[in-house]
Protein backbone atom coordinates (compact mmCIF):
# COMPACT_ATOMS: atom_id res chain seq x y z
CA UNK A 1 0.00 0.00 0.00
CA UNK A 2 3.34 2.52 0.03
CA UNK A 3 2.72 3.82 -3.19
CA UNK A 4 5.36 6.69 -3.65
CA UNK A 5 3.29 9.96 -4.98
CA UNK A 6 6.85 10.88 -6.59
CA UNK A 7 7.12 8.51 -8.91
CA UNK A 8 4.96 8.83 -12.54
CA UNK A 9 1.42 7.57 -12.64
CA UNK A 10 0.55 7.70 -9.02
CA UNK A 11 -3.25 7.72 -9.44
CA UNK A 12 -3.14 4.90 -11.92
CA UNK A 13 -1.12 2.87 -10.44
CA UNK A 14 -3.24 2.96 -7.04
CA UNK A 15 -6.83 2.20 -9.35
CA UNK A 16 -4.40 -1.20 -11.02
CA UNK A 17 -3.27 -2.35 -7.19
CA UNK A 18 -7.23 -1.80 -6.30
CA UNK A 19 -8.01 -3.72 -9.18
CA UNK A 20 -5.81 -6.46 -8.61
CA UNK A 21 -6.59 -7.15 -5.31
CA UNK A 22 -3.28 -5.75 -4.24
CA UNK A 23 -4.48 -2.57 -2.53
CA UNK A 24 -7.63 -2.40 -0.53
CA UNK A 25 -9.55 0.69 -0.87
CA UNK A 26 -11.29 0.93 2.37
CA UNK A 27 -7.93 0.64 3.51
CA UNK A 28 -6.33 3.34 1.33
CA UNK A 29 -9.40 5.55 2.11
CA UNK A 30 -8.16 5.28 6.02
CA UNK A 31 -4.28 5.75 5.26
CA UNK A 32 -5.50 8.57 3.44
CA UNK A 33 -7.14 10.57 6.13
CA UNK A 34 -4.59 9.75 8.47
CA UNK A 35 -2.20 11.64 6.23
CA UNK A 36 -4.27 14.49 5.36
CA UNK A 37 -5.05 14.48 9.35
CA UNK A 38 -1.15 14.18 10.17
CA UNK A 39 0.70 16.35 7.48
CA UNK A 40 -2.68 18.74 6.58
CA UNK A 41 -1.93 20.53 9.52
CA UNK A 42 0.68 22.48 7.97
CA UNK A 43 -0.37 23.26 4.66
CA UNK A 44 -4.43 23.98 5.07
CA UNK A 45 -5.59 22.21 1.97
CA UNK A 46 -8.82 21.08 2.99
CA UNK A 47 -11.93 21.70 4.65
CA UNK A 48 -13.14 18.95 5.89
CA UNK A 49 -12.74 15.47 5.10
CA UNK A 50 -15.15 12.19 5.24
CA UNK A 51 -15.07 10.44 8.66
CA UNK A 52 -12.98 7.43 8.23
CA UNK A 53 -15.88 4.54 8.61
CA UNK A 54 -18.01 6.50 6.06
CA UNK A 55 -15.01 6.65 3.85
CA UNK A 56 -13.99 3.03 3.84
CA UNK A 57 -17.88 1.58 3.15
CA UNK A 58 -17.83 4.36 0.11
CA UNK A 59 -14.96 3.03 -1.27
CA UNK A 60 -15.92 -0.80 -0.81
CA UNK A 61 -19.07 0.25 -2.87
CA UNK A 62 -17.28 2.37 -5.52
CA UNK A 63 -17.23 0.89 -9.19
CA UNK A 64 -15.71 2.14 -11.94
CA UNK A 65 -12.29 3.43 -13.91
CA UNK A 66 -10.98 5.20 -11.08
CA UNK A 67 -11.75 2.23 -8.73
CA UNK A 68 -12.16 3.89 -5.51
CA UNK A 69 -8.78 6.57 -5.90
CA UNK A 70 -9.18 9.32 -3.40
CA UNK A 71 -10.07 12.88 -5.18
CA UNK A 72 -10.08 16.12 -3.93
CA UNK A 73 -13.41 18.28 -4.48
CA UNK A 74 -13.24 21.84 -4.22
CA UNK A 75 -15.12 23.53 -1.49
CA UNK A 76 -17.58 25.59 -4.21
CA UNK A 77 -19.25 21.96 -5.24
CA UNK A 78 -22.12 20.88 -3.31
CA UNK A 79 -21.12 17.26 -2.59
CA UNK A 80 -23.50 15.28 -0.62
CA UNK A 81 -22.80 14.25 3.28
CA UNK A 82 -20.39 17.33 3.39
CA UNK A 83 -20.73 20.98 4.34
CA UNK A 84 -20.37 23.31 1.84
CA UNK A 85 -19.57 26.88 2.65
CA UNK A 86 -17.61 28.47 -0.96
CA UNK A 87 -15.23 30.32 1.75
CA UNK A 88 -17.65 31.94 3.08
CA UNK A 89 -18.51 32.67 6.41
CA UNK A 90 -21.91 33.28 5.41
CA UNK A 91 -23.28 29.91 5.06
CA UNK A 92 -23.10 27.23 8.08
CA UNK A 93 -21.27 24.28 8.26
CA UNK A 94 -24.53 22.28 7.31
CA UNK A 95 -23.87 18.66 4.95
CA UNK A 96 -24.91 18.96 1.14
CA UNK A 97 -28.24 16.86 0.71
CA UNK A 98 -27.63 16.50 -3.22
CA UNK A 99 -24.21 16.13 -5.50
CA UNK A 100 -23.01 18.79 -7.39
CA UNK A 101 -23.21 17.42 -11.39
CA UNK A 102 -19.13 17.07 -11.30
CA UNK A 103 -19.09 15.11 -8.10
CA UNK A 104 -21.89 12.60 -9.25
CA UNK A 105 -19.92 11.87 -12.48
CA UNK A 106 -16.69 11.24 -9.92
CA UNK A 107 -18.50 8.94 -7.93
CA UNK A 108 -20.39 7.47 -11.43
CA UNK A 109 -16.31 6.36 -12.38
CA UNK A 110 -15.26 5.30 -9.10
CA UNK A 111 -13.69 8.07 -7.10
CA UNK A 112 -13.94 8.73 -3.54
CA UNK A 113 -14.71 12.40 -3.07
CA UNK A 114 -12.55 12.25 0.46
CA UNK A 115 -12.60 15.83 1.32
CA UNK A 116 -13.40 19.23 0.44
CA UNK A 117 -10.47 21.82 -0.32
CA UNK A 118 -10.01 25.20 0.36
CA UNK A 119 -11.24 27.95 -2.30
CA UNK A 120 -11.18 32.31 -2.04
CA UNK A 121 -14.01 33.81 -1.23
CA UNK A 122 -16.47 32.29 -3.66
CA UNK A 123 -13.63 31.19 -5.98
CA UNK A 124 -12.63 35.16 -6.37
CA UNK A 125 -9.63 36.54 -4.54
CA UNK A 126 -9.80 36.90 -0.98
CA UNK A 127 -6.75 34.34 -0.33
CA UNK A 128 -7.04 31.19 1.88
CA UNK A 129 -5.11 30.01 4.40
CA UNK A 130 -3.80 27.46 2.03
CA UNK A 131 0.33 27.36 2.07
CA UNK A 132 2.43 26.24 -0.94
CA UNK A 133 4.14 22.94 -0.54
CA UNK A 134 6.20 23.23 -3.42
CA UNK A 135 7.65 27.06 -2.57
CA UNK A 136 6.98 27.52 1.52
CA UNK A 137 6.45 31.16 2.30
CA UNK A 138 4.97 31.85 -1.55
CA UNK A 139 1.30 31.65 -2.55
CA UNK A 140 -0.29 28.82 -3.74
CA UNK A 141 -2.60 30.67 -6.24
CA UNK A 142 -6.69 31.13 -6.04
CA UNK A 143 -9.52 30.21 -6.41
CA UNK A 144 -8.39 26.19 -6.47
CA UNK A 145 -5.33 27.12 -4.43
CA UNK A 146 -6.56 23.98 -1.68
CA UNK A 147 -6.74 21.63 -4.62
CA UNK A 148 -3.71 22.19 -6.39
CA UNK A 149 -1.94 22.20 -2.94
CA UNK A 150 -3.54 18.67 -1.69
CA UNK A 151 -2.29 17.25 -5.05
CA UNK A 152 1.46 18.74 -4.70
CA UNK A 153 1.85 17.81 -1.27
CA UNK A 154 0.95 14.26 -1.82
CA UNK A 155 -2.46 13.93 0.43
CA UNK A 156 -4.31 12.83 -3.15
CA UNK A 157 -3.00 11.93 -6.69
CA UNK A 158 -6.17 13.71 -7.69
CA UNK A 159 -8.33 16.83 -7.20
CA UNK A 160 -11.05 18.69 -8.78
CA UNK A 161 -11.51 22.66 -8.83
CA UNK A 162 -12.76 25.65 -11.09
CA UNK A 163 -11.53 28.31 -13.69
CA UNK A 164 -13.03 31.56 -14.11
CA UNK A 165 -10.33 33.40 -15.16
CA UNK A 166 -7.02 31.57 -14.40
CA UNK A 167 -7.83 29.59 -11.22
CA UNK A 168 -6.70 26.07 -12.54
CA UNK A 169 -3.68 26.91 -14.62
CA UNK A 170 -2.13 29.56 -12.28
CA UNK A 171 -2.12 27.59 -8.61
CA UNK A 172 -0.96 24.15 -10.46
CA UNK A 173 1.90 27.04 -11.75
CA UNK A 174 2.27 27.98 -8.19
CA UNK A 175 2.32 24.65 -7.15
CA UNK A 176 4.17 22.41 -9.44
CA UNK A 177 1.26 20.28 -10.30
CA UNK A 178 -0.45 19.75 -13.51
CA UNK A 179 -3.51 21.71 -13.75
CA UNK A 180 -6.20 21.09 -16.61
CA UNK A 181 -9.11 22.84 -18.10
CA UNK A 182 -10.86 21.06 -20.52
CA UNK A 183 -12.62 22.63 -23.57
CA UNK A 184 -15.80 24.75 -22.36
CA UNK A 185 -18.35 21.89 -21.97
CA UNK A 186 -16.70 19.05 -21.44
CA UNK A 187 -17.27 18.77 -17.49
CA UNK A 188 -20.82 19.83 -16.34
CA UNK A 189 -21.07 23.03 -13.62
CA UNK A 190 -24.74 22.36 -12.44
CA UNK A 191 -24.21 22.42 -8.49
CA UNK A 192 -21.14 24.80 -8.28
CA UNK A 193 -21.41 28.29 -6.82
CA UNK A 194 -22.06 29.94 -9.48
CA UNK A 195 -19.53 33.29 -10.22
CA UNK A 196 -19.93 33.82 -13.43
CA UNK A 197 -22.09 31.64 -15.82
CA UNK A 198 -20.85 31.92 -19.10
CA UNK A 199 -17.17 32.08 -17.80
CA UNK A 200 -17.25 28.98 -14.77
CA UNK A 201 -15.58 25.91 -16.33
CA UNK A 202 -14.56 23.07 -14.39
CA UNK A 203 -10.81 21.67 -14.15
CA UNK A 204 -8.44 18.92 -12.92
CA UNK A 205 -5.30 18.30 -10.95
CA UNK A 206 -2.81 15.61 -11.06
CA UNK A 207 0.79 15.21 -10.66
CA UNK A 208 1.69 14.07 -14.19
CA UNK A 209 -0.10 14.44 -17.35
CA UNK A 210 -0.76 11.00 -18.01
CA UNK A 211 -3.03 10.37 -14.73
CA UNK A 212 -4.57 13.88 -16.17
CA UNK A 213 -5.49 12.42 -19.26
CA UNK A 214 -6.75 8.80 -17.78
CA UNK A 215 -8.22 10.76 -15.19
CA UNK A 216 -10.23 13.04 -17.65
CA UNK A 217 -11.28 10.30 -19.86
CA UNK A 218 -13.00 8.81 -16.86
CA UNK A 219 -14.87 11.87 -16.13
CA UNK A 220 -15.32 13.21 -20.05
CA UNK A 221 -15.99 9.90 -21.45
CA UNK A 222 -13.55 10.70 -24.49
CA UNK A 223 -10.94 8.90 -25.30
CA UNK A 224 -8.08 10.76 -24.14
CA UNK A 225 -5.50 8.93 -22.47
CA UNK A 226 -4.83 6.52 -25.43
CA UNK A 227 -4.04 9.63 -27.42
CA UNK A 228 -1.84 11.13 -24.71
CA UNK A 229 0.35 7.75 -24.29
CA UNK A 230 0.78 7.37 -28.30
CA UNK A 231 3.29 8.89 -30.67
CA UNK A 232 1.38 12.05 -31.87
CA UNK A 233 3.12 12.35 -35.11
CA UNK A 234 4.59 15.30 -36.76
CA UNK A 235 3.33 18.23 -34.76
CA UNK A 236 4.29 22.17 -34.20
CA UNK A 237 3.63 24.54 -32.04
CA UNK A 238 3.66 28.83 -31.55
CA UNK A 239 5.27 30.70 -29.42
CA UNK A 240 3.76 34.35 -29.24
CA UNK A 241 6.39 36.68 -29.57
CA UNK A 242 4.32 39.45 -27.24
CA UNK A 243 1.26 39.98 -25.32
CA UNK A 244 -1.51 43.10 -25.15
CA UNK A 245 -1.94 43.11 -21.65
CA UNK A 246 1.58 43.12 -19.61
CA UNK A 247 5.13 41.50 -20.93
CA UNK A 248 6.40 38.36 -19.91
CA UNK A 249 8.51 38.28 -16.65
CA UNK A 250 12.21 37.05 -16.67
CA UNK A 251 11.08 33.99 -14.92
CA UNK A 252 8.15 33.02 -17.69
CA UNK A 253 10.91 33.85 -20.66
CA UNK A 254 13.09 31.58 -18.97
CA UNK A 255 10.33 28.99 -18.55
CA UNK A 256 9.34 29.31 -22.22
CA UNK A 257 12.19 29.15 -23.66
CA UNK A 258 13.31 26.51 -21.78
CA UNK A 259 9.77 24.64 -22.86
CA UNK A 260 10.47 25.69 -26.50
CA UNK A 261 14.13 24.20 -26.12
CA UNK A 262 12.03 20.91 -24.48
CA UNK A 263 10.03 20.83 -27.65
CA UNK A 264 12.25 20.53 -30.23
CA UNK A 265 14.52 17.63 -28.39
CA UNK A 266 10.68 15.70 -28.42
CA UNK A 267 11.24 16.54 -32.28
CA UNK A 268 8.49 18.87 -32.43
CA UNK A 269 8.63 21.98 -33.78
CA UNK A 270 8.59 25.59 -32.37
CA UNK A 271 7.79 28.67 -34.50
CA UNK A 272 6.74 32.16 -33.33
CA UNK A 273 2.97 33.00 -33.66
CA UNK A 274 1.86 36.22 -33.72
CA UNK A 275 -0.95 36.83 -31.25
CA UNK A 276 -4.49 37.58 -33.48
CA UNK A 277 -5.68 41.34 -33.23
CA UNK A 278 -8.48 41.03 -31.27
CA UNK A 279 -6.74 39.37 -28.52
CA UNK A 280 -6.47 42.38 -26.40
CA UNK A 281 -10.25 43.28 -26.85
CA UNK A 282 -10.89 39.85 -25.98
CA UNK A 283 -9.51 40.14 -22.95
CA UNK A 284 -11.36 42.92 -21.80
CA UNK A 285 -14.63 41.54 -22.93
CA UNK A 286 -13.39 39.01 -20.00
CA UNK A 287 -13.64 41.86 -17.46
CA UNK A 288 -16.85 42.77 -18.63
CA UNK A 289 -18.51 39.77 -18.75
CA UNK A 290 -17.30 38.23 -15.58
CA UNK A 291 -18.19 41.40 -13.60
CA UNK A 292 -21.49 42.16 -15.18
CA UNK A 293 -22.18 38.57 -14.14
CA UNK A 294 -20.66 37.97 -10.76
CA UNK A 295 -22.64 41.26 -9.39
CA UNK A 296 -26.10 38.94 -10.54
CA UNK A 297 -24.73 36.09 -9.02
CA UNK A 298 -24.34 36.98 -6.01
CA UNK A 299 -27.26 39.14 -5.70
CA UNK A 300 -28.53 37.46 -2.18
CA UNK A 301 -25.27 37.52 -0.82
CA UNK A 302 -24.97 41.17 -1.26
CA UNK A 303 -28.39 42.22 -0.23
CA UNK A 304 -28.37 39.74 2.48
CA UNK A 305 -25.39 39.34 4.19
CA UNK A 306 -23.32 42.57 2.89
CA UNK A 307 -21.11 42.68 6.17
CA UNK A 308 -20.00 39.13 5.90
CA UNK A 309 -18.41 39.68 2.40
CA UNK A 310 -14.69 40.57 2.14
CA UNK A 311 -13.47 43.91 1.54
CA UNK A 312 -12.04 42.81 -1.64
CA UNK A 313 -15.25 40.97 -2.83
CA UNK A 314 -17.28 44.05 -1.67
CA UNK A 315 -15.52 46.31 -3.52
CA UNK A 316 -15.10 44.46 -6.34
CA UNK A 317 -18.74 43.58 -7.06
CA UNK A 318 -19.30 47.69 -6.02
CA UNK A 319 -17.07 48.47 -9.16
CA UNK A 320 -19.03 45.94 -11.53
CA UNK A 321 -23.25 47.42 -10.96
CA UNK A 322 -22.62 50.06 -13.30
CA UNK A 323 -21.88 47.72 -16.00
CA UNK A 324 -24.46 48.33 -18.57
CA UNK A 325 -26.28 45.64 -20.14
CA UNK A 326 -25.50 47.18 -23.61
CA UNK A 327 -21.69 46.90 -22.73
CA UNK A 328 -21.97 43.66 -21.43
CA UNK A 329 -23.99 42.57 -24.62
CA UNK A 330 -21.25 44.00 -27.03
CA UNK A 331 -18.58 42.24 -25.11
CA UNK A 332 -20.35 38.48 -25.54
CA UNK A 333 -20.30 39.73 -28.97
CA UNK A 334 -16.99 40.07 -29.35
CA UNK A 335 -16.04 36.86 -27.27
CA UNK A 336 -18.58 35.08 -29.90
CA UNK A 337 -16.65 36.33 -33.51
CA UNK A 338 -13.58 35.95 -31.48
CA UNK A 339 -14.51 32.20 -31.14
CA UNK A 340 -15.40 31.74 -34.55
CA UNK A 341 -11.83 32.94 -35.74
CA UNK A 342 -9.85 31.36 -33.67
CA UNK A 343 -9.69 28.10 -36.01
CA UNK A 344 -8.00 30.42 -38.64
CA UNK A 345 -5.63 31.75 -35.99
CA UNK A 346 -4.66 28.23 -35.33
CA UNK A 347 -4.22 27.04 -38.99
CA UNK A 348 -0.72 25.73 -38.89
CA UNK A 349 -0.30 24.96 -35.52
CA UNK A 350 -1.60 22.19 -32.93
CA UNK A 351 -1.19 24.06 -29.67
CA UNK A 352 0.15 27.46 -28.41
CA UNK A 353 3.04 27.43 -25.41
CA UNK A 354 2.89 30.46 -23.14
CA UNK A 355 3.53 31.07 -19.61
CA UNK A 356 1.28 29.20 -17.18
CA UNK A 357 1.21 32.18 -15.06
CA UNK A 358 3.36 36.05 -15.20
CA UNK A 359 5.69 35.11 -13.03
CA UNK A 360 6.94 32.85 -10.03
CA UNK A 361 4.05 32.33 -6.75
CA UNK A 362 4.46 36.36 -5.36
CA UNK A 363 6.03 36.00 -1.90
CA UNK A 364 3.67 36.05 1.10
CA UNK A 365 -0.19 35.07 1.35
CA UNK A 366 -1.59 39.00 0.58
CA UNK A 367 -2.28 37.97 -3.22
CA UNK A 368 -3.05 35.13 -4.90
CA UNK A 369 -1.16 36.31 -8.22
CA UNK A 370 -2.85 37.49 -12.06
CA UNK A 371 -4.41 35.94 -14.38
CA UNK A 372 -3.28 37.77 -17.04
CA UNK A 373 -2.16 34.53 -18.51
CA UNK A 374 -5.15 32.90 -18.52
CA UNK A 375 -8.58 34.84 -19.09
CA UNK A 376 -8.07 35.04 -22.60
CA UNK A 377 -8.63 31.32 -22.81
CA UNK A 378 -11.37 31.03 -20.37
CA UNK A 379 -12.97 33.41 -22.32
CA UNK A 380 -12.34 31.25 -25.81
CA UNK A 381 -13.38 27.95 -24.20
CA UNK A 382 -10.39 26.49 -25.54
CA UNK A 383 -8.41 23.39 -23.76
CA UNK A 384 -5.49 24.59 -21.44
CA UNK A 385 -3.02 22.44 -19.74
CA UNK A 386 -0.44 23.50 -17.16
CA UNK A 387 2.94 21.55 -17.17
CA UNK A 388 5.05 21.76 -14.51
CA UNK A 389 8.96 21.27 -14.90
CA UNK A 390 10.10 24.52 -15.53
CA UNK A 391 11.52 27.02 -12.71
CA UNK A 392 11.65 31.17 -11.97
CA UNK A 393 14.29 33.21 -11.65
CA UNK A 394 14.54 32.36 -8.02
CA UNK A 395 14.40 28.30 -7.94
CA UNK A 396 10.05 28.57 -7.66
CA UNK A 397 7.66 26.44 -10.11
CA UNK A 398 6.94 27.68 -13.24
CA UNK A 399 4.36 26.09 -15.31
CA UNK A 400 3.99 26.08 -19.05
CA UNK A 401 0.82 26.39 -20.58
CA UNK A 402 -0.46 24.85 -23.96
CA UNK A 403 -3.48 25.81 -25.37
CA UNK A 404 -5.43 24.48 -28.00
CA UNK A 405 -7.88 24.14 -30.59
CA UNK A 406 -11.79 24.04 -28.85
CA UNK A 407 -12.22 20.15 -28.97
CA UNK A 408 -8.68 19.24 -29.52
CA UNK A 409 -7.71 18.24 -25.93
CA UNK A 410 -6.67 14.55 -26.97
CA UNK A 411 -3.68 16.56 -28.89
CA UNK A 412 -2.75 18.76 -26.53
CA UNK A 413 -3.17 16.17 -23.59
CA UNK A 414 -0.33 14.32 -26.44
CA UNK A 415 1.81 17.31 -26.77
CA UNK A 416 1.88 17.98 -22.77
CA UNK A 417 2.73 14.52 -21.96
CA UNK A 418 5.92 14.90 -24.56
CA UNK A 419 6.79 18.14 -23.27
CA UNK A 420 6.85 16.85 -19.37
CA UNK A 421 8.63 13.66 -20.71
CA UNK A 422 11.39 16.03 -22.19
CA UNK A 423 11.84 18.54 -19.68
CA UNK A 424 12.07 15.41 -17.06
CA UNK A 425 14.85 14.13 -19.53
CA UNK A 426 16.77 17.54 -19.76
CA UNK A 427 16.68 17.83 -15.64
CA UNK A 428 17.56 14.15 -15.69
CA UNK A 429 20.77 14.99 -17.92
CA UNK A 430 24.11 14.99 -15.97
CA UNK A 431 26.09 18.30 -16.59
CA UNK A 432 28.10 18.86 -18.93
Amino acid sequence: MNMSFEQPGWARRTAEAIAQGTLSADALARATLSRIATEDQAIGAFVCTLAARDAAEQARRLQGPLAGVPVAVKDIFDTRGLPTAYGSAIYPARPASTDAAIVSVLRGAGGLAIGKTTTTEFAFLHPTATRNPAAPGRTPGGSSAGSAAAVAAGLVPLAIGTQTAGSVIRPASYCGVVGYKPSVGWLPTEGLKCFSWSLDTVGLFSRDVGDMAWFAQALCGRALAPAARRDAGPLVVGVPDAYPWEAPSGSASQAVARGSRALQAAGIEVRPLALPRWAGAAFEAHVVIQGYEAWRCLGWEIAEHRDGLSAELLAYLEGTRGIAAEAYEDAQNLAAKARAEVPAWLAGVDAVLTPSAPDEAPAGYLSTGPSTFNRLWTLLGLPCISVPGAVGEHGAPMGLQLIGRLGDDARVLAIAERLEQALGAATAAPAA
